[in-house]
């Protein structure tokens, strides 16, 4: 009986070991990446970075102001488009389709699209609009990173209006309140903490996208608002740098790549921080 124990507390100790060490393993790449970016990054940090046009090709300066503005367009209209879809959707999961059979269907759906490598969804609207346009644009370009962030703030969506007691819905049903009643003034200000959650990661998960862009809104070396032409982002634009000659280029591409990912990190903290700030 005690040779047991002892065998059982030498296996515990040793995949809490193994376990600390995996970790450390991937923390310490994870700080390396991170650390590497903030030095070479803020290193080159700088106002005309947004504040100037770029130079042309071998002339060192400028900034890369058309793809900063540029990408803020993208994903202001993504946004617009995506979040009434994904939160609608969400609420037709959780309120409407349970006791459809069809239901199912949709929902594994969705939950597959989360995890749907990105550069997919840029390829599906290149063959469905670039090329009947036979042109690279923004708007296939917004329509693709839509679509990327609706899965996830739907399914946050049912997943938040699940955890509303049934015994809510039902005082309001006793109160005389139809459905759409209960679901605007019961169910959603119940749940719009986690709600918002959902959106700010779906925005955080379309802000670093690169590939999507590739396939439809390409790049441009100028500012342009036009949708069916193609517009700078900073995304493509720091992958265009990345891969140039010309070492102010490598330098721009850091900065723009610090930059980017601090945006990210503070949208994916403050939907964290709202999330536990409601718990």
């Amino acid at each position: 009986m005690e040779i047991t124990v002892l065998k059982r507390k030498l296996i515990s100790h040793l995949m809490l070991v193994i376990s600390f060490f995996t970790a450390m393993y991937g923390l310490f790449w994870l700080f390396w990446i991170l650390g590497t970016l903030f030095i070479n990054g803020f290193r080159y940090l700088s106002l005309d970075l947004f504040l100037q046009d770029p130079t042309p090709p071998g002339i060192e300066g400028g900034g890369l102001r058309h793809a900063f503005i540029g990408h803020f367009f993208i994903t202001f209209l993504a946004t617009l488009i995506g979040v009434p879809i994904g939160i609608c959707a969400g609420i037709y999961y959780a309120e409407y389709g349970k006791n459809l059979k069809i239901f199912m269907v949709f929902k594994n759906i969705t939950d597959i699209m989360v995890s749907t490598p990105s550069i997919i969804m840029g390829a599906v609207f290149y063959a469905l609009i670039v090329v009947p346009f036979k042109q690279f644009n923004a708007f296939s370009g917004i329509l693709s990173l839509a679509l990327l962030m609706v899965p996830v703030i739907s399914i946050t969506t049912y997943e938040m209006l699940s955890l509303v007691p049934d015994t809510l819905r039902e005082a309001a049903y006793a109160l005389g309140a139809y459905k759409w009643q209960i679901i605007k003034d019961v169910t959603l200000k119940s749940a719009k903490f986690g709600i918002l959650t959902g959106v700010l990661l779906g925005v955080a998960r379309i802000t670093g996208e690169t590939a999507p862009l590739l396939f439809t809104a390409f790049n441009n070396s100028y500012l342009s608002f036009d949708l069916f032409k193609p517009m700078a982002s900073l995304t493509v634009t720091i992958f265009n740098y990345v891969m140039g000659p010309y070492d102010y280029w490598h330098k721009q591409a850091w900065a723009a790549s610090l930059f980017l990912t601090l945006l990210v990190l503070i949208l994916s903290l403050f939907a964290k921080m709202i999330f536990h700030k409601k718990g």
